[in-house]
């Protein structure tokens, strides 16, 4: 997007706008962990939490969404509470559904992809979210490949996550960000978490153990105009579940979504579904419980970068 069009589309919510303004430390969260991640009201008041969270750590929560035509930055109250409350009937925007969701002035939530190229737009370098999109199980026949990977290589935000969600082909996702030249930072971790789980069993490209020290990658990363970074922060222990039995749960779940034929955007709300029941429910303790710890270490980073000057922009 041009800076026209962010002019005339972009709306920030006062509060976050002052802390821009004033190189504040400010943290970007997404949306469709609202809309199409769980059922409400637990949506609600895990949004409420992390946001909460973000505020303990000392930075402005930035709660991002498409509402009523225009790019949102900063949604509380009714707002969240609407857009909550719309869970699964809401769109799911990525990139490629901006310019239409907006044209039609529709409400929907924003992937990882969608909520780097808005708080790009507004100035914000710091986005927390659960876990990254990426490739695929079965890629190689059905091209299904996350545009969070592409976003990441251009666009200058930093994204904390509990790696890439287990459902997805891990080893192939490391491959494409390294092929897109995106750096994979582990914090306090040498191993690539996997949502649910600490480890992937692959490792990391490089590791830090302070929050002022990715910052400082993180500074000349932007500096150097050279994209995003991921910075992989695994689930804490005791949220964690057993790597050996969420693979065969997901596997079953895979197994249900060929049976119905389920594909492309559908899928990877579908699998969570059918995982958390698979579960009894533990999936969604566990996803909650990495958003809030992801959030906070965001919001560690964010003020690191707000004292190195910036607020922490892209």
């Amino acid at each position: 997007m041009t800076a026209v069009s962010a002019d005339r589309y972009l709306s920030i919510d006062p509060e976050v706008a002052e802390a821009l303004a004033a190189d504040s430390a400010v943290v970007a969260l997404e949306s469709t962990i609202i809309t199409h991640g769980m059922p409400f009201p637990q949506n609600l008041e895990m949004a409420n939490n992390v946001e909460a969270v973000v505020r303990r750590h000392g930075a402005v929560p930035a709660t991002i969404a498409i509402m009523d035509g225009r790019l949102r930055v900063g949604i509380s109250g009714a707002d969240l509470e609407r857009l909550a409350k719309a869970g699964g009937t809401a769109a799911k925007a990525s990139r490629r559904d901006v310019a239409a969701l907006l044209l039609r002035g529709e409400l929907a939530g924003t992937t990882v992809a969608t909520t780097m190229q808005i708080a790009a737009l507004a100035g914000i370098g710091v986005f927390a979210t659960g876990g990254i999109g990426g490739v695929h199980r079965g890629a190689e026949t059905s091209f299904d490949v996350s545009a969070d990977l592409e976003e990441l290589s251009r666009t200058p935000v930093a994204v904390v996550c509990a790696g890439a969600k287990s459902i997805l082909d891990i080893p192939k996702t490391l491959e494409t960000l390294e092929t897109n030249g995106v750096p994979v930072i582990g914090y306090r971790t040498d191993d690539f978490p996997a949502f649910w789980a600490r480890s992937s069993g692959q490792r990391v490209d490089h590791r830090f153990d302070a929050a002022t020290d990715v910052a400082r990658m993180i500074a000349l990363q932007f500096e150097l105009g050279m994209g995003g970074v991921l910075v992989a922060n695994p689930i804490p222990e005791a949220a964690a579940l057993d790597a050996g039995e969420i693979e065969a749960t997901i596997a079953a779940a895979i197994s249900g979504a060929e049976r119905e034929g389920v594909s492309r955007k559908e899928l990877t709300p579908f699998l969570l579904q059918r995982i958390f029941e698979l579960t009894g429910g533990r999936s969604l303790v566990a996803n909650i419980a990495l958003v809030e710890h992801n959030a906070a270490v965001a919001a560690e980073i964010a003020v690191a970068l707000a004292r190195r000057g910036g607020g922490g922009r892209g």
